[in-house]
């Protein structure tokens, strides 16, 4: 039989071509400059632009990047049409289009004054184009913050040893940034003292798990409040502790977004980093080590029931799923995710303390989340996947335990593993959660005007300043997104998720390649166009079948949709796929009308990169 080692070699040998040579070429490509001032120093406020140190800045960054979708879209792309197909993706796609989109959104940003892509693809296209991407990018915000809620919801429910060691993490996380940045204390002392104290608070969690609501827990948990929680909106199809744990995970999020980023949101990102590159970089020792020695509690070879090549069409269980375009958006962000280009242009780019430090947090954290990819790609095919249709109920658990039985490899217990790997995964989905909602903030400031280094609390009458501000807006961005989770739609809240992130990666590749079309009439455009176009292609096809086949045809022609809230359910969907194909479309349109001009057009001086 197979062994899981061969997925991880794969992703190590190309991941590594990349990282030497592609983005050494990308860095000289967009001219990179360690001497040039950063907006992190240019608009220093001690508020959202604050120059950060490098490893700092990577462990926010990856740690904003990475959450549910590299988990469970290798997983179940896996299980449908083989793992092949998966880490073929996954393995060439990164490096070449993921890596390279986050890597030229937060070089481009950096030239822009630290402003998002949606500022600057105005700057070429003109005020609608910007309104068009940023109203793109604020609705998929709240898509990402009701999706991502709903997935810690779920892991809190399946592991509540993970919500005690997440409370005490994030309290270690205050603690960490005032000790940093009000005592100026030694950061190396201070590092290993803190991330002791993380790795502590995992066996704190074993000891006393804790839970909303009475369920099947183990013996030691700790339940807070009576009942089963079946009175919690969404309890009905979610059950009463998950649909309990999302309005606390969003409060948090709403919470952590308004603070001034170095006394959470920065100290936090980079403990929680620990965890994550212990979770990955351990898995991934623990493969090599099971292998080479069989140390394993079994075999760490590929399970029976994971295929190599299920065929176009994948699994019947699954489905008519034809493999082009649908593997593609169902991977999502173990490849490329529009998402990154938010956290890249929006949080990342205004603490960035040197501009060459891009190469590795932009390059260097995509391919981070690829080797997440690669092992949640592992997990499945050690452990198996008796339901490809299951979506994310089935993924999450797959994860857990999968990975449990890889760390193994290392004498670590398979249930002491399984609940570690729930902590890596809900610690991913926390950090992404409230850089979310910081983000949406950012676009929303950009909407309706704010001057860089200026911040508003929106707590007055003024109906901008409510949209904009540090402690309104995340309410506008959190209620809408508790509604649609609670609505019971969440299954499809995923596939909107996915098709709109996608959509989103195209639209940043393109603003990007506009920005070097008029940066020099000799800049290359290969680089970045050719993976729009591919991811054009991929996305618009995906959502038409989407919209025309699964809801016009099956749903509502062929009477798929039985009842009168799936007949509206399948409008909506229907009414929200074409909106997005549209506005992609006529981005494409305005963006591909400047590129003619420019490179076509009556000669005009070349636009320096700085200039705004």
């Amino acid at each position: 039989m197979t062994q899981i080692i061969w997925i991880i070699a794969a992703v190590l040998v190309t991941f590594t071509m990349g990282y030497v040579g592609y983005s050494r070429y990308l860095t000289q490509f967009v001219e990179l400059d360690e001497e040039a001032e950063t907006p992190a120093h240019k608009y220093e406020d001690g508020q959202e632009y604050v120059p950060s140190k490098k490893p700092v800045l990577l462990g926010h960054h990856y740690s904003s990047i990475a959450g549910g979708a590299p988990i469970v879209g290798p997983i179940t792309a896996g299980a449908i049409w083989g793992w092949v197909p998966a880490l073929l993706w996954i393995a060439i796609g990164n490096p070449l289009m993921g890596a390279v989109h986050d890597f030229v959104s937060l070089s481009g940003s950096l030239r822009h004054e630290g402003k998002s892509i949606g500022y600057m693809i105005g700057e070429y296209v003109g005020e609608s184009g910007k309104n068009m991407l940023l109203w793109f990018a604020f609705l998929t915000i709240i898509l990402v913050v009701a999706v991502f809620a709903l997935v810690v919801g779920i892991v809190f429910n399946a592991y509540p040893q993970v919500v005690t060691a997440s409370l005490i993490y994030i309290g270690l996380a205050l603690v960490f940034g005032i000790y940093l940045y009000q005592f100026n204390g030694p950061f190396i002392p201070g590092t290993i003292l803190f991330v002791a104290g993380v790795f502590a608070a995992v066996w704190v969690g074993l000891q006393y798990p804790l839970a909303l609501f009475a369920g099947d827990y183990p013996a030691e948990t700790i339940v807070l409040l009576g009942g089963d929680g079946s009175w919690v909106p969404g309890a009905a199809a979610l059950g009463g502790n998950t649909a309990g744990w999302i309005p606390v995970v969003m409060v948090y999020a709403a919470i952590a977004s308004a603070l001034p980023v170095w006394v959470l949101l920065q100290p936090r990102d980079y403990l929680s980093s620990f965890l994550l590159y212990t979770g990955v970089g351990g898995a991934i020792v623990a493969i090599i080590v099971g292998t080479l020695l069989g140390t394993s509690s079994e075999p760490l070879v590929v399970d029976s029931t994971i295929g190599a090549f299920e065929g176009f069409w994948g699994v019947e269980a699954a489905g008519l799923a034809p493999l082009f375009p649908l593997l593609f958006i169902t991977i999502a962000c173990g490849t490329i995710s529009g998402f990154h280009s938010l956290v890249s242009s929006g949080t990342t780019a205004k603490q960035l303390d040197n501009e060459t430090d891009a190469r590795l947090i932009g390059y260097g954290g995509m391919l981070g989340e690829g080797l997440l990819a690669a092992v949640a790609l592992s997990t499945l095919a050690v452990w198996g996947f008796a339901d490809p249709a299951g979506g994310i109920g089935a993924a999450l658990p797959n994860f857990a335990s999968g990975g449990g039985l890889i760390l193994t490899s290392l004498g670590i217990p398979q249930n002491v593993g399984a609940v570690f790997m729930a902590l890596v995964l809900c610690s991913f989905l926390l950090t992404s959660t409230d850089t979310a909602v910081r983000l949406g903030r950012y676009m929303m400031e950009e909407l309706v005007g704010t001057p860089a280094g200026r911040s508003d609390t929106g707590l007055n009458l003024d109906p901008r300043s409510i949209a904009r501000g540090r402690y309104t807006n995340p309410i506008v961005q959190i209620v809408p997104a508790y509604l649609l989770v609670v609505s019971g739609q969440w299954v499809v809240l995923w596939q909107l998720f996915g098709g709109a992130n996608q959509l989103l990666a195209a639209l940043a590749l393109l603003t990007a390649t506009v920005w070097l079309a008029n940066w020099d009439d000799n800049k290359q455009l290969i680089s970045t166009g050719v993976p729009m176009a591919i991811m054009v292609t991929i996305t618009v096809l995906g959502l038409s079948i989407l919209v025309f086949y699964e809801n016009l045809y099956l749903n509502l022609l062929e009477g798929g949709a039985e009842t009168t809230e799936a007949m509206i359910s399948s409008g909506v969907q229907m009414a929200l796929g074409l909106v997005l194909i549209g506005l992609a479309l006529a981005l494409v349109r305005l963006g591909y009308k400047n590129i003619r001009t420019v490179r076509r057009g009556p000669e005009t001086p070349a636009a320096e990169p700085g200039d705004d």
